[in-house]
């Protein structure tokens, strides 16, 4: 990816940042989210990032608009394609008292 293109990526991204639904529906959407992102700053396509990985383009696809959970050695597999880390968080569903 050009720097040029990598500037038209942050500029997108920051203006949806602004949008107050933006960032739940892409929170709602991780990992997927960041894979897609991750993906075009290191100027793949979903084609390229499948054969990196060793699968189609459909499962790339599915697992960025949000319909399929990936499994932990799946998105294992990405990260390495994509020279990245996989960063694992549990959060409570229940409130703590005040």
């Amino acid at each position: 990816m050009t720097r040029k293109d990598m500037s038209r990526f942050e500029d997108w991204e920051a203006e949806k940042i602004k949008d107050a639904e933006f960032i739940p529906a892409a929170e709602e959407l991780e990992p997927g989210y960041q894979v897609a992102r991750l993906r075009m700053l290191r100027g793949l396509t979903q084609t390229q990032l499948a054969e990196m990985v060793g699968t189609r383009q459909p499962s790339i696809a599915r697992l960025e608009n949000g319909s399929s959970t990936p499994s932990l050695s799946f998105l294992s597999k990405i990260a390495s394609a994509l020279n990245a880390k996989i960063e694992v968080k549990l959060v409570s569903l229940i409130n703590k008292p005040a």
